[in-house]
């Protein structure tokens, strides 16, 4: 089993200061490796034909490219579990004052409610933060998910990994369905509605 890790939104508290008031974090799971290099040379096609370089990125995406990206995803099998996080319902003193705790606590929360989905998993995350950070949050997983779950977990460059590109593009248009404000909320979340298993709301 492959699983692609990435977030939306970030760890800080300071709301009122540009912090975002939802952390979301979402995996994209392959049963079968075969399929998941179906879709990465898919997403490799759908760039070339609408010229999108380096990457798909959700929030940096017109409408009309996440339409695009969301058709081509639509005749594979994959599926998609996330965790949203409403800041405003962290009690802990040490969640919210501790940013890689944040993150690892919630990460590991995803994987380790998975409803049996993880089996001997590949895990790849975004690979984001420091070299010792990533080390401790790997032995976290493993140490904080059933035995048997999690084969390996390594960490992946979003913008050489279509991928973890499109566990980007899954996880936006779940955190894009949050904001009351947008007329296009449920969009891109209702195109994916056939791929997604589970989207817990943390309290």
């Amino acid at each position: 089993m492959l699983v692609f890790v990435d977030e939306s939104g970030d760890p800080g508290f300071k709301v009122s200061k540009g912090s975002s008031p939802a952390f979301v974090v979402a995996m994209v799971a392959f049963s079968q490796r075969a399929v998941a290099l179906e879709v990465q040379a898919a997403i490799e096609a759908a760039a070339k034909q609408h010229k999108v370089f380096p990457e798909f990125k959700f929030s940096k995406s017109r409408p009309e490219i996440r339409d695009a990206f969301f058709d081509a995803m639509s005749p594979f099998d994959f599926c998609v579990r996330a965790i949203v996080v409403q800041k405003d319902r962290i009690q802990s003193g040490y969640l919210r004052s501790n940013k890689e705790a944040f993150y690892s606590f919630f990460v590991k929360s995803m994987l380790k409610f998975d409803n049996g989905l993880l089996k001997d998993a590949k895990i790849v995350i975004d690979g984001s933060g420091e070299r010792l950070f990533k080390q401790e949050l790997s032995g976290y997983l493993r140490r904080h998910t059933e035995r048997g779950a999690i084969n390996s977990v390594r960490f992946s460059d979003s913008r050489s990994d279509r991928l973890v590109q499109l566990a980007d593009m899954c996880t936006g248009a779940i955190a894009r369905s949050y904001r009351n404000n947008r007329d296009d909320a449920g969009r891109w979340r209702q195109m994916l509605k056939g791929k997604i298993e589970d989207v817990w709301d943390f309290r």
